[in-house]
Formats: structure tokens, C-alpha cells, sequence
């Protein structure tokens, strides 16, 4: 079968290694999901929807849990901020919160955390204070 960067395909969670788990995609081919690229709970036979991350040179597949792209990440992971603080108004995290933190309460790296607070920084929906940040009361 022939994929491409960025194909959304079906998976099938596999076994688990020391670099994340193996995945069959679209029940024909094998393919990676690293474990730096989970950030919801996954687990063995859990079927799920997942992007074609890299074509190796050796013709292995990489696969993440998200759709690639700089304004993919960044649309959906300040969706996920909006609507966190929407529920709960203030959010106990900021730019020095651990990524431990950050993945627990968002389900997303501290980097894509950091990235999408600033443009919701800029695009004046948040406030950003030293323990936490909280939706503006405009918004």
C-alpha cells in the first residue's frame, strides 16, 4: 500500500517497546508511534484514527496521534486551552510549569502548551499570570 506524509489512517495499537508502540495501519502495514507522541492513554487492540508522520528511507512507517503542521497543532491545541478555561476559568499552569504538569492537565507537550499561550497571549483571549493563566473576561 502507498502512504503519504500527512494520510490519515486507521490503527491498531500493538505491542509496546522501549521507543513507543508498534501499530498496524489500515490493517496491511506496520508502522511506529513513538511514545513522545502520546499524550491521551493508549493501550494493546485500541483502535484509533492517526497521521503518516515520516516514510523512513528503509520504508518504515512513523505515525502520530495528530495531524502534522504547524496550524493544525497550533488551531487544535488552543482549542483544547479555550475550552479547558471556558470550564474552569483559570488554569494552573504557565510557561514554567512541568511538562509532566502540562501533559496531565492538557494532554499535550509543554512545548505545543507554550506555543499555543502565546498566540492566545497575542490574540488577547488570556491573561497570563506567574501560578496560572485565565480566560479574559471578554471573550
Amino acid at each position: 500500500m502507498n502512504f503519504k506524509v500527512g494520510d490519515q489512517v486507521q490503527l491498531i495499537i500493538g505491542r509496546q517497546t522501549n521507543l513507543g508502540f508498534i501499530v498496524e495501519i489500515n490493517n496491511s502495514e506496520e508502522g511506529l508511534l513513538y511514545n513522545s507522541e502520546i499524550y491521551v492513554p493508549i493501550e494493546t487492540g485500541m483502535e484509533t484514527i492517526g497521521y503518516i508522520k515520516k516514510i523512513r528511507e528503509d520504508g518504515k512507517l512513523d505515525v502520530s496521534l495528530n495531524k502534522q503542521g504547524f496550524l493544525n497543532v497550533i488551531e487544535r491545541n488552543c482549542f483544547i486551552i479555550l475550552n479547558k478555561l471556558k470550564q474552569k476559568n483559570t488554569v494552573f499552569l504557565n510557561d514554567k510549569s512541568s511538562p509532566e504538569d502540562v501533559i496531565a492537565q492538557l494532554n499535550m507537550s509543554k512545548k505545543a502548551f507554550k506555543k499555543a499561550i502565546g498566540v492566545l497571549y497575542k490574540q488577547k483571549k488570556i491573561i497570563i499570570d506567574s501560578d496560572c493563566i485565565t480566560l479574559k473576561k471578554n471573550n
